[in-house]
């Protein structure tokens, strides 16, 4: 039971708090109903998420065996059968269908940002991931994908800026995220990573990185944020935005772990400083 929890990476749900970032922008967190339909769309999210790692894990477990770590998986490990991990895989699928009707209904648009994300993800893991920049561009699409199905669900419409802030971020995190396994390579890594150097991924990571936080800056003070917020106390948070993406490039540039989610699960203050911009928002926009 451990290792097919194991299997399905629980830990990185965490990226689908995203879905509820609609919610929390526009002042209708406490909600109750749009709020439980928010909740039934993390949960379909992460359980589409999860059936994504059981076949990537399942296709990639001979090249997993050779690596240091990721021979760890259950799959490659042996721990959970390739035909274990396929009845995992469809149960969790039914599960993630069940929770996105109970989110949406039969709303087609939300049905689309899944079957997107699904289609892409798995293109991911069947091959794409070894082209150049198709690769970041699944990787960040994933992020987009979490806030627009969130706004689909719940029926909010969001913000231009909002949207440009998350997108940029995402070629930020998904850029530095290539940038730290380039670093830290070993024979046997991606093959993807042949196609980049560390100055384009460098490059192209802060550039991304400053204009995720200037659209960042211009929502804060964009007319209906503010309205909603009460005055234009967001403005004050752009600092610790910025302190929270320096944080991250220091960690990547030092050569820890670059996955998002590892690098926050890791790093109690980038953990720290994350939970303290949600709370600012939160107490800005509800108190």
């Amino acid at each position: 039971m451990k290792d097919c929890l194991k299997l399905l990476r629980p830990h990185h749900w965490i990226k689908n708090l995203l879905v509820l970032l609609p919610l929390l922008c526009s002042g209708q967190f406490l909600r109750w109903e749009k709020l439980g339909k928010g909740l039934w769309a993390f949960l379909a999210f992460s359980l589409l998420a999860s059936a994504i790692y059981c076949i990537n894990d399942i296709r990639d477990r001979e090249k997993d065996r050779e690596d240091p770590k990721k021979c760890r998986r259950p799959v490659a490990s042996g721990a959970v059968s390739v035909r274990g991990a396929m009845i995992l895989c469809v149960c969790v699928l039914v599960l993630a269908l069940v929770c996105g009707w109970m989110a949406a209904g039969n709303r087609w648009i939300s049905w689309g940002f899944l079957a997107l994300y699904f289609g892409l993800n798995l293109g991911y893991s069947l091959g794409l991931k070894d082209f150049p920049l198709v690769d970041v561009v699944i990787l960040a699409s994933g992020y987009l994908l979490r806030m627009l199905y969130g706004g689909a669900v719940t029926d909010i419409d969001l913000s231009s800026w909002l949207c440009l802030t998350v997108m940029a971020g995402s070629f930020y995190l998904g850029l530095g995220k290539r940038r730290g396994e380039l670093m830290s390579r070993k024979e046997g890594g991606r093959k993807v990573l042949r196609y980049y150097s560390e100055q384009f991924l460098g490059y192209n990571m802060y550039l991304c990185v400053a204009l995720a936080v200037l659209f960042y800056a211009l929502w804060a003070v964009d007319p209906i944020t503010v309205s909603r917020a009460g005055g234009d106390g967001l403005i004050w948070t752009v600092p610790l935005v910025l302190l929270i993406c320096m944080k991250y490039s220091l960690d990547v540039e030092s050569g820890s772990d670059a996955d998002p989610v590892e690098l926050l699960l890791h790093d109690k203050l980038l953990l720290l400083m994350g939970l303290l911009l949600g709370g600012i928002i939160f107490a800005v926009i509800y108190i």
